[in-house]
C-alpha cells in the first residue's frame, strides 16, 4: 500500500523520479506525517474511543460487542462494514483466539486496515501520457486537491504536467488553478469564460500530446450527483478525451468530503455509475468524527481510496496507507 509519493505511482520503466532536496523521503518524515495524521484524525479517534476504550479492558460479553458495533456505525464505517467486522471478533473470542484489551485493540486495528485493501492502489503513470480526470461535488477540495497533486508530481517526482481547467463555470476555479500551475511550475490550459467544458479538456489533452506530458490532470466543474444534464456533460468530457487516446482517461478521481458521511458514500456510488471512477481522494478528515467513511467507501463500493486530505497545508494531501489510518483511528 501507498506510504509516500514514490509509492503511490507506478513509473514508466526507464523513466527518471527526480526527488526534491527539500523533500527527502525518510523514516522520519514518515513518522512524522503519522504523528500528523493521527492528529488531526483527533475528532473521529474520541468519538470511538470513548465509546469503547472502557469496554475494551473488561470481559468480551454481549455488551462489549454491542458497544463496539455502535461506535462504528457512528464513526461511520457503515452497517454492514461494522456487522462484519464485529461477527469476525465474535468467532474469534468464542474460539478462545482472541481475549480483550490491547489484544482486541490490535485485532481491530487489522481488520479495519483489511476493509480498505480493494482494488489497485496505486495510479499508473506507464502510458505516454498518462490522463488523470478529476470529478466531485462542489465544495469537496476538488480543485486544491488536483494543484497539490500536480505540485507533488512535478517537484516530488519530477514528472511534466499539464493542468486543464474544464471548471468552466466557476471563475474562482480558474483563478485557483491557474495559482497552482505557477506554483507547481507546470503547464495550465483555460479556455474563454463560459466555454464548453469539453472543448477546454480536448485542448488540455492535445496540448498535453504535443508538448510531450508525462501527466495530464483535468479538472471539471462540481456538480450535483441528482444534475443530469451536468453529469451528461461530464460523460461528453470524457468521450471527447476517449476519442484523442483511446485508453484515456487513464484514471479518474472522485474527490469526497469526509464530513458528508453516507452522504458523500452514496455521492461516490451515483459518480461511479455516470462514470468509471477507479479511486477516491477522501478530504476534510481533520473537521469530522465521521472518518470511518473511508472504509465504509472501500468495502461498500468496492473503489480504493487513493489519497487523503487532513488539512490545509501542501502536505496535508497524502498518499492513503490503511494500516497508518487504522492505527490512527484507534492508538
Amino acid at each position: 500500500m501507498a506510504r509516500d509519493w514514490q509509492d503511490l505511482f507506478i513509473i514508466r520503466d526507464g523513466a527518471s523520479v527526480a526527488v526534491a532536496d527539500d523533500a527527502p523521503q525518510t523514516e522520519e518524515k514518515r513518522r512524522g506525517f503519522f504523528r500528523r495524521l493521527r492528529e488531526n484524525m483527533r475528532k473521529t479517534r474520541e468519538a470511538l474511543t470513548s465509546e469503547i476504550t472502557a469496554t475494551l479492558f473488561e470481559d468480551l460479553d454481549e455488551e462489549t460487542w454491542e458497544k463496539l458495533e455502535e461506535a462504528l456505525i457512528a464513526a461511520d464505517v457503515g452497517a454492514r462494514t461494522t456487522a462484519e467486522i464485529v461477527e469476525q471478533l465474535e468467532q474469534e473470542a468464542d474460539r478462545g483466539d482472541l481475549a480483550g484489551g490491547e489484544q482486541l485493540t490490535a485485532r481491530l486495528t487489522e481488520l479495519l486496515a483489511d476493509v480498505a485493501r480493494v482494488g489497485e492502489p496505486r495510479i499508473d503513470l506507464t502510458p505516454s501520457p498518462t490522463v488523470l480526470l478529476v470529478v466531485g461535488v462542489n465544495g469537496t477540495g476538488k480543485t486544491t486537491s488536483v494543484g497539490k497533486l500536480a505540485w507533488h508530481l512535478r517537484k516530488e517526482l519530477g514528472q511534466k504536467v499539464v493542468l486543464g481547467a474544464a471548471d468552466t463555470f466557476r471563475a474562482a476555479a480558474v483563478e485557483q488553478l491557474e495559482e497552482w500551475s505557477r506554483r507547481a511550475d507546470v503547464r495550465f490550459v483555460k479556455g474563454p469564460p463560459d466555454s464548453d467544458p469539453a472543448s477546454v479538456a480536448y485542448e488540455t489533452v492535445s496540448t498535453g500530446v504535443r508538448e510531450g506530458a508525462d501527466v495530464i490532470i483535468v479538472d471539471t466543474a462540481g456538480r450535483l450527483h441528482t444534475q443530469d444534464n451536468l453529469m451528461a456533460e461530464l460523460a461528453k468530457v470524457r468521450r471527447v478525451i476517449t476519442k484523442q487516446l483511446p485508453d484515456a482517461p487513464h484514471e479518474t478521481l472522485i474527490t469526497v468530503d469526509a464530513t458528508t458521511g453516507q452522504n458523500g458514500l452514496r455521492q461516490a456510488k451515483l459518480f461511479a455509475e455516470a462514470v468509471d471512477v477507479s479511486g477516491i481522494v477522501l478530504t476534510k478528515l481533520d473537521g469530522t468524527a465521521k472518518g470511518g467513511i473511508a472504509l465504509a467507501i472501500a468495502r461498500e463500493l468496492e473503489i480504493p481510496v487513493k489519497m487523503i486530505g487532513i488539512g490545509e497545508q501542501l502536505e496535508d494531501l497524502r498518499p492513503f496507507d490503511p494500516d497508518d489510518f487504522a492505527r490512527a483511528l484507534l492508538s
